[in-house]
């Protein structure tokens, strides 16, 4: 990873927490911090400037679950997180569906677009989109940053022309960067 990045982007299910397969994470009693990503957002909190969730949520869109169900969860797993010593930022979440071809929806970049309009200092060029899918990826690349493939081996195939580094979790890639 280029030493001068100073922002970061994480996708939610399956990078932060047990993504449920076939299914939505709907309430916190649902959500399980993946192993190590604690300890990760600790490492992150003193290398990155900022730090964000982007995430698709299309089971808002289904109506498994409400806005305010998401923001609940939200609010349970950042309290979390900054008491471990991580941080996040801000949460950008898009509850639309996939056949609605929104721009706010991973793999376009309205979440990023969103980041730099609230965070104006923002460089997607000093940037690092983490995630464990194809469409976190294209994100990442149509905005120019540095991507990271989280494969925690759920068989997602992604284009691997457009991924920079490939780690198995989340904690390996911030002990990588913990080196520097």
């Amino acid at each position: 990873m280029q030493k001068d990045c100073k922002y970061l982007f994480l996708d939610r299910d399956g990078v932060i927490n047990v993504r449920k397969m076939g299914g939505y994470i709907t309430d916190y009693s649902e959500f399980r911090f993946i192993d190590g990503v604690k300890q990760a957002l600790k490492i992150f909190a003193a290398k990155f400037e900022r730090i964000f969730i982007v995430t698709n949520q299309q089971g808002i869109g289904k109506g498994l679950f409400t806005k305010e169900d998401f923001d609940v969860l939200t609010d349970s797993m950042i309290k979390e997180i900054s008491e471990n010593g991580g941080r996040i930022d801000r949460v950008y979440m898009c509850p639309n569906l996939k056949s609605d071809n929104s721009p706010m929806r991973k793999p376009e970049v309205g979440m990023g677009l969103k980041a730099k309009e609230d965070f104006p200092e923002v460089d997607f060029s000093k940037s690092v989109m983490v995630g464990d899918s194809n469409s976190d990826m294209l994100f990442g690349k149509n905005l120019g940053m540095y991507n990271v493939f989280i494969d925690n081996h759920t068989g997602e195939e992604y284009d691997e022309t457009i991924v920079n580094e490939k780690y198995n979790s989340l904690l390996s890639f911030a002990e990588s960067i913990d080196k520097d």
